[in-house]
């Protein structure tokens, strides 16, 4: 879908739930950031239209679960091929609805297409093993779904950060509610619905309602959801844990991070501030794997920063229809401001800013700055915008106790001529993932993904294990031939 369509799109006006139907809360418009533009209208779901899908999604899961796993793998095989016959129609509302530049967008859609793959291939994976026993009987552990999955995704990767939930838990028999952020309700969750719908998954297994936080929270506390994924803040993660904790009910978070590069004094300077600007300014620094602190040794820095800085100026940022641009826009006025009062802040705390630090309507350009104090909230908290914060170390034990002083620990990225030497260091960092030569911002469909600390808890998402051990339930069954006897 582009801005100039026509053609009303199946969502207009509506939201999935047992098909495609209105819903009994506010229509939401849905707008692009980097024009204003109205892009058309969705239904608003209350808290009625989720229990109705709850409902729906529990009648719909129990023949899901039963059917043959090959029919499961067989609808996210027909999704991925539809989507790679046509990428667009997922690319499209990305850069309009999300900002995402049409690079990434692409690269979203190229993500998307892979977690298919995979979840299809999850049907077929091993479900269970067959155990040791001291008495003359089967014992097994076997997985089964969990019945209804709860997710609610947030707006940066809106597509892959919803479907990286749906996806496999549609493969294990299980249905899905999901909640996308109401900013991104079409490119997080109605183009999705979509897309599986035509790829003919059954009625009822999964629902998509656009909505805000009261929404959010009534699903969280929704007694016959035993299962919530959520991807967003810290913040609004300790929320939602706290909410479902008397609910004993099972929660994946995967929050916030600010992540830590580190640049080792035999690392290529050039090559080094490529991948620092893909981390730091990729969908302008809307990620939680996006570089947030850059830790360089001394010997390195005025050349690391001017190289920084050169590819900072150098970003074009505007439409991110035009694939000129390599930036859009940010996500709101809210997020902008909060963007640009941590790096004002920080400069009228002694940082330098050495690029960027200006904007125009949401476009903000990319930004370095040198000199951040370590307390300042530029370089402890998750900026989540184009802002890449610099500061010098000059002994690896320093640099290390920097990097695990941060409450999150998501991501960090280990720049080096001596790979094996950075291996080594891996023992010594918290953090969920340690990229050696290459970007802090990574994620393949193959490998589990997650953080530690503020960065999250509860299962990882990606590679069978993972995703098994995340939206399954492991049930020990045994069964022997006679009835046992027993003397009292």
């Amino acid at each position: 879908m582009t801005e100039d369509t026509t053609e009303s799109p199946v969502w207009e006006g509506r939201l999935y739930s047992r098909g495609w139907r209105a819903g009994s809360g506010d229509p939401l418009t849905v707008t692009a950031p980097g024009t204003g533009r109205a892009l058309g209208t969705v239904a608003g779901a209350t808290t009625a239209d989720l229990d109705h899908a709850v409902e729906s999604a529990r009648a719909a899961q129990r023949s899901w679960a039963a059917a043959p796993y090959t029919d499961r793998a067989a609808v996210l095989h027909r999704a991925a091929a539809l989507l790679e016959a046509d990428p667009g129609r997922l690319m499209e509302i990305l850069v309009a609805e999300s900002g995402s530049g049409r690079a990434k967008a692409g690269f979203e859609t190229g993500l998307v297409v892979s977690e298919l793959r995979e979840s299809a291939a999850l049907a077929s994976h091993p479900s269970g093993e067959i155990l040791r026993s001291a008495k003359p009987r089967l014992s097994l552990a076997r997985r089964v779904p969990l019945g209804v999955v709860g997710v609610i995704a947030p707006f940066n990767f809106p597509a892959i950060l919803a479907l990286r939930s749906v996806a496999p838990a549609l493969a294990l028999g299980n249905a899905v509610v999901l909640k996308p952020d109401p900013r991104t309700s079409v490119s997080g969750g109605l183009a999705l619905a979509a897309l599986l719908d035509e790829a003919g998954l059954p009625e009822g297994l999964l629902h998509v309602l656009p909505g805000g936080g009261e929404l959010g929270a009534a699903l969280v506390a929704h007694p016959e959801v035993p299962c919530l994924s959520f991807t967003g803040s810290t913040a609004a993660g300790r929320r939602i844990a706290e909410r479902a904790a008397p609910l004993l009910k099972r929660v994946h978070l995967e929050l916030g991070g600010n992540n830590a590069m580190l640049v080792l004094p035999d690392a290529d300077v050039r090559a080094a501030a490529s991948v620092a600007a893909w981390g730091s300014f990729l969908h302008q620094g809307q990620i939680c794997m996006t570089t947030g602190r850059h830790l360089v040794h001394r010997s390195l820095a005025d050349e690391y920063v001017a190289a920084l800085a050169e590819r900072a100026a150098g970003l074009p940022v505007g439409d991110p229809a035009d694939p000129a641009n390599a930036l859009g826009p940010l996500i709101d006025e809210r997020q902008r401001d909060r963007v640009h009062a941590l790096v004002t802040g920080a400069v009228a705390e002694g940082a330098t800013l050495v690029a960027g630090g200006e904007y125009d309507g949401l476009y903000y350009r990319p930004t370095v700055l040198t000199g951040v104090a370590p307390d300042n909230p530029a370089w402890t908290e998750e900026i989540f915008g184009p802002v890449a914060p610099v500061q010098v170390y000059d002994d690896i034990d320093e640099a290390l106790d920097i990097i695990n002083a941060s409450e999150y620990g998501l991501s960090v990225s280990i720049l080096t001529g001596d790979p094996h030497a950075a291996f080594d260091l891996c023992d010594r960092i918290a953090s969920g993932a340690v990229h050696i030569n290459d970007a802090t911002v990574d994620d393949e469909a193959v490998a589990p993904f997650g953080g530690t600390k503020a960065s999250g808890t509860g299962g990882r998402f990606g590679g069978p294990h993972a995703n098994l051990d995340t939206f399954t339930e492991i049930q020990w069954i045994t069964l022997q031939g006679e009835i046992e006897r027993y003397d009292h």
